[in-house]
């Protein structure tokens, strides 16, 4: 698998999947290389895109592997490939969410990360079962 920062042509490719990512949202990335696509064979198979907040913390905002890509290790190659380039940057740490009734918590631990928190947003816009935040120092 090869991770490349997510350009201009791969718009379409990325919006199709991510619904939460405007035409604003998606340039930003492209210009601050704070996204990438993961390609396996020439095939676009996946995507992870991500934050900083605080200034100085990486916030992964979004992970997806194709269908028919997964269960074979694509995503913690990709995880493994992001915490690097964070690490190179000179963070010291990344975080993660998850909600709790979705498997890619277990994913996250097996990968080093460790629970840190929760936000529960009963009543709100946002309502969905508690937010599961995890971290892992570099």
């Amino acid at each position: 698998m090869i991770m490349k920062y997510m350009e201009k042509q791969d718009k379409d490719f990325v919006i199709s999947i991510d619904k939460h990512v405007s035409d604003i949202g998606y340039d930003r990335h492209v210009y601050t290389k704070t996204g990438y696509i993961m390609w396996e064979e020439n095939v676009s198979i996946g995507l992870l895109h991500y934050s900083i907040i605080w200034d100085n913390l990486p916030f992964l905002n979004f992970i997806f592997v194709d269908k028919k890509y997964r269960n074979r290790g694509f995503a913690s190659q990709a995880l493994a490939f992001w915490e690097e380039d964070m690490k190179q940057q000179g963070y010291k740490m990344t975080l993660v969410s998850t909600q709790v009734d979705e498997e890619a918590q277990h994913l996250y631990r097996k990968l080093g990360y460790i629970d840190c928190g929760g936000l529960v947003l009963n009543n709100t816009p946002f309502d969905q079962p508690m937010e599961l935040f995890l971290r892992k120092v570099l």
